[in-house]
């Protein structure tokens, strides 16, 4: 009797940890992507404003600092002058060295799908914002602190 007592104890002890372990990777996955609403705001999927679009087209910290902005040609250039990538008017975002890191697929009437280039979903964007998903994607990505 004793023996099957433990048995369930540890058959339960080894399901919750299971559970616990599941969860914690998704919330890694999560807080990886994110959100541009209709207004420019860029947010993680957790509701954290990271930023904002300006009326002038230029990406800003919620400080207000200057963070990339995107030039006639598709090049993002950060605060400091350097060339981050290219973003293209499909959606398409080319790191500096010209490979295809990140795209765009419309969801509906108003959202865009954020994907990498096997498909898996990085976060959506208002399609006002088409042009800076990816390259807001990368940017904010780049800048998170590791845990």
């Amino acid at each position: 009797m004793k023996t099957l007592y433990l048995f369930f104890i540890l058959t339960a002890f080894t399901g919750i940890s299971a559970n616990l372990y599941s969860q914690v990777k998704k919330d890694t996955t999560v807080s990886k992507s994110i959100f541009i609403d209709a207004k420019g705001g860029i947010h993680n999927h957790a509701g954290t404003r990271l930023g904002y679009i300006d009326k002038d087209n230029i990406v800003r910290n919620n400080k207000g600092q200057k963070l990339y902005f995107i030039d006639k040609n598709g090049n993002v250039i950060d605060a400091k002058g350097k060339n981050l990538g290219r973003a293209k008017k499909n959606g398409n975002y080319y790191n500096a060295k010209g490979e295809n890191v990140i795209m765009v697929k419309d969801k509906n009437a108003t959202m865009c799908e954020i994907v990498d280039p096997k498909g898996h979903k990085l976060g959506t964007v208002h399609k006002n914002y088409k042009l800076h998903a990816c390259a807001a994607h990368c940017f904010f990505k780049s800048q998170a602190k590791p845990k």
